[in-house]
């Protein structure tokens, strides 16, 4: 694919990932947008000869939950910043038999069960209604790139896999994860809505790459601690990184949507 004015790729981190070891910082600078402060500062730097930004969902140290994520203010903060193309890393517990902790995923799909966030650009002084589509809510190109980094770095992935964005903080219940199970969803996280169809407004490629710090509410016997999803992304999170690393490039020649 060409590239239409090349520009930076932006990669938002989650819970572990608040920075990057294989990124050369260039600068660190501090944004305001018109919907307010995003999460962290943007560091500006070069993986493997290709500029990136880089912003801290969850802010850093990590302290924002995921309802009070300034969603609309971290996409527009890295658009001002000349990003097209967009990785959103999120944490997920798994539901699919093939997602257990550690394992790495890039979905295709994603439903959203959030409540009350601010899910738009388009809602005041507009000068008419817009919808925009949102069939495929995450870009091929940009998943066949991740999927074929994945392969360069020879790390078994999940190329596949419905996101259910839910509300949290708090973690599901497990009644309410044999329903998102029979809705067809395969993974669970907080921070994937309304991320991507922000992006989708913007005209952004956005891809999400999932690692999967444990198993759903009532998938095992057992109950979720901190300490099983910590070692799950001290296991996990070092093929995320080869994967940015491995992608970065690619992902910086692909065409705008």
């Amino acid at each position: 694919m060409t590239n239409n004015s090349a520009g930076p790729v932006g990669i938002i981190g989650g819970t572990g990932l608040t920075s990057l070891a294989g990124l050369e910082i260039i600068g660190q600078r501090a944004v305001s947008t018109p919907w307010g402060e995003p999460s962290s500062a943007l560091s500006e730097g070069v993986i493997d000869g290709q500029p990136v930004v880089f912003l801290a969902r969850h802010g850093d140290p990590h302290r924002i939950p995921p309802h009070r994520v300034n969603y609309r203010a971290n996409l527009q903060a890295l658009y001002d910043a000349g990003v097209r193309t967009v990785v959103g890393v999120n944490a997920v517990g798994g539901i699919h038999p093939e997602m257990g902790p550690a394992r790495v995923v890039i979905p295709d799909q994603l439903i959203d069960y959030t409540w009350g966030r601010a899910s738009t650009f388009f809602e005041d002084n507009l000068e008419h209604t817009t919808h925009i589509d949102f069939t495929y809510p995450y870009s091929q190109p940009a998943r066949r790139v991740l999927v074929e980094a994945a392969g360069a770095v020879s790390l078994a992935v999940s190329d596949f896999g419905v996101y259910a964005a839910t509300q949290g903080p708090r973690l599901e219940t497990a009644a309410e994860v044999r329903r998102l199970e029979r809705d067809g969803c395969d993974l669970v996280g907080m921070t994937g809505m309304p991320e991507a169809v922000l992006a989708a407004e913007l005209g952004m490629n956005y891809v999400c790459l999932a690692l999967v710090v444990n198993w759903a509410a009532g998938k095992t016997d057992q109950i979720i601690t901190m300490a099983d999803i910590e070692a799950a992304i001290d296991e996990g999170m070092s093929g995320v990184r080869k994967i940015l690393e491995a992608s970065a490039r690619p992902l910086g020649l692909l065409s705008h949507p």
